[in-house]
């Protein structure tokens, strides 16, 4: 870790940041790259392995740009261009070209902010015939082939700040008008995109879809729009996805971007388009950004490893390589809020809890303040991507890997195309329902509180629930029908149900005292939990615990929980294709298998 301030517990309680740690990261950050740059400045070559694209020096270059350009624009030292500036002599001489579907393009558009945001202090400093070189090569983000998806707003940023300095003009701001115009039709609502044609709602929505539109805006000195609306409905949900402690939401590709999460709150904060209090969005950033530094994402040298936790293969792509992590420089997006900006000057707050239904996605987010989960009946990148295809993520666990023991998953093949059936409010809790084309199931979630109730209709041979890495040999307790939460639990010390009804089912136990438990609500079935020996970003080995046996109903009920204490759970009954929940409270839900029974009209 870097050298940083005193912590401030006044202004901030939570987590004792202010500014000036945010400060001290970035300068660290950007300290610990210079040993890797090259003389000319224009390449930065870290340890580790080498993306699919082998144009890593140029991604240490441009994100690294990103983040100097964020702290000189907050305020910060100009000196921190230098190198950078130096770079701009060479690079277009030993840069990868620009070229359809290429690395570059994504690259192309990092340097562009970057220059964009240090105009006065860079750009216009330069010599005319410097200038004119980097636009050359920055224009052939407008003149090439994204991929189908963000990617269209690589070329909208280079064109804006081509458009914003008077170089290649026409073809700037055809180039913006094309990538705005491509992602409309990706808009789902509920503040949500779809990253490209294939339903994939993930992270890139925030780092991302409503990142790159925001900082257009503000940077062409223009209204947000519809822009700013986006971006404050998505931030209602997704402020929901970071838990108490910092943790951010394990679910989709490029994790190793870590604390990029933070982005969209701060941009939120700098168009006025958000739901949060002031010291919500910093407590959310600066807590997240703190458990990252303080969970191994650094080298001893300092340098951001590719990984979650420390380095995790299976976190990463085929396009991650060395640098890919300093993406996470978005965070710092939040350094342009001036000093005294009530974000920065406000006590820290805790992030909002509650459930919530985001029907665009076919998501369901699930706070409890120490944990946050989303339950997932309609993303997915392609089928069978472990990232995407199980039916819930959480900020404390990860799914295991494609090779090893699904977790969070029902039947004993792959989920197949999921096709979402709609999402909603419940009273107090929420639904999604989703069907899965490979296996042919039905599912539907039912969420309350710390409850989820999951309910699949069609062959499940086989059920998971949460998986659990660093779980203790004696934390493998198997609850069976008839035995008592007590008699479940004697090994987990205070955790769990003291009321002494039945469990029959899995549980598991992580050091730290969270449990996953997965419990029948109808049907004969076999607990059990299974070794998932790759473990999970979390650790490895990890424990899942597992159903086994159909039901002659056709229908699997069973509750599925990642808490410290297991809560009371509903009751089902089955009565054809409808399956009754009545909760402890009196609270009666009717479910079909594609969601919820509408109440008769009165």
């Amino acid at each position: 870790m870097f050298p940083l301030p005193p912590e401030d517990r006044s202004l901030s309680p939570l987590t004792g940041w202010t500014r000036a740690h945010w400060e001290a990261v970035a300068d660290g950050l950007l300290g610990a790259v210079e040993p890797y740059r090259s003389a000319d400045g224009a390449v930065i070559t870290l340890p580790g392995r080498e993306s699919a694209s082998r144009c890593d020096g140029l991604e240490g270059y441009a994100r690294t740009f990103l983040l100097a350009a964020f702290r000189v624009a907050g305020g910060g030292p100009v000196e921190l261009l230098e190198p950078y500036g130096r770079g701009l002599l060479a690079g277009p001489d030993v840069w990868e070209p620009v070229g359809d579907r290429t690395q570059p393009m994504v690259e192309a558009a990092s340097i562009a902010i970057g220059l964009w945001l240090t105009r006065e202090q860079l750009w216009d400093r330069l010599p005319g015939d410097v200038q004119e070189r980097v636009a050359g090569y920055l224009a052939g983000a407008l003149r090439h082939e994204p991929v189908d998806n963000n990617w269209w707003l690589f070329p909208v940023m280079a064109g804006g700040f081509l458009a914003c300095a008077g170089f290649h003009t026409e073809e700037a701001e055809a180039a913006v008008r094309r990538g705005l115009e491509r992602i409309e039709p990706w808009y789902t609502g509920d503040g949500w995109y779809s990253d490209g044609a294939n339903r994939s709602f993930d992270h890139y929505n925030g780092w991302a879809m409503h990142l790159y539109p925001v900082l257009l805006a503000l940077l062409s000195k223009a209204p947000v729009g519809r822009y700013g609306e986006r971006l404050k409905e998505f931030l209602t949900g997704y402020a929901l996805m970071f838990d108490s402690e910092g943790g951010m939401l394990y679910h989709g590709r490029s994790l190793t971007y870590r604390f990029a999460s933070a982005a969209s709150l701060f941009a939120g904060a700098l168009a006025e388009s958000t739901p949060l209090a002031p010291g919500q969005t910093r407590g959310i950033a600066s807590a997240t950004l703190r458990r990252f530094l303080e969970h191994d994402a650094l080298s001893p040298e300092g340098i951001l490893t590719l990984g979650w936790h420390g380095p995790h293969e299976p976190s990463l792509q085929r396009y991650s390589g060395f640098a890919s992590p300093y993406w996470a420089a978005k965070a710092f997006t939040g350094l342009l809020l001036p000093a005294d900006h009530p974000v920065w000057t406000a006590t820290e707050e805790p992030g909002p809890q509650g459930v919530r239904a985001l029907a665009g996605p076919g998501l369901i987010v699930q706070n409890t303040g120490g944990l946050a989960r989303v339950v997932n009946h309609g993303s997915q990148h392609h089928p069978g991507d472990p990232l995407y295809d199980r039916y819930a993520y959480s900020t404390r666990t990860g799914p295991t890997t494609a090779t090893d023991i699904p977790d969070n998953h029902a039947g004993s093949g792959p989920r197949g195309r999921i096709v979402p059936r709609g999402a909603g409010s419940l009273g107090d809790g929420a639904w999604a329902a989703s069907f899965s084309e490979g296996s042919g199931v039905a599912s539907v979630s039912v969420v309350r509180g710390e409850v989820e109730v999951r309910l699949h209709y069609g062959e499940v041979g086989r059920e998971t629930g949460w998986a659990l890495a660093h779980a203790t040999p004696e934390g493998r307790t198997v609850g069976t029908a008839g035995e008592t939460a007590a008699t479940a639990t004697d090994t987990a010390g205070e955790a769990g149900r003291s009321d002494g009804r039945a469990v029959g089912g899995a549980v598991v136990w992580a050091v730290d005292g969270l449990g996953s438990w997965l419990i029948p609500l109808t049907g004969a079935v076999t607990p059990s939990v299974l070794e998932a020996p790759e473990g999970t970003a979390f650790g490895r080995p990890a424990l899942v615990p597992a159903l086994i046996g159909a039901d002659a109903t056709g229908w699997r009920v069973s509750a599925a929980v990642l808490a410290h204490e297991l809560p009371d759970l509903p009751s089902a009954e089955v009565n054809g294709l409808e399956v009754t929940l009545t909760w402890p409270d009196g609270i009666v839900h009717v479910i079909t298998p594609e969601g919820p029974r509408p109440s008769p009209r009165p």
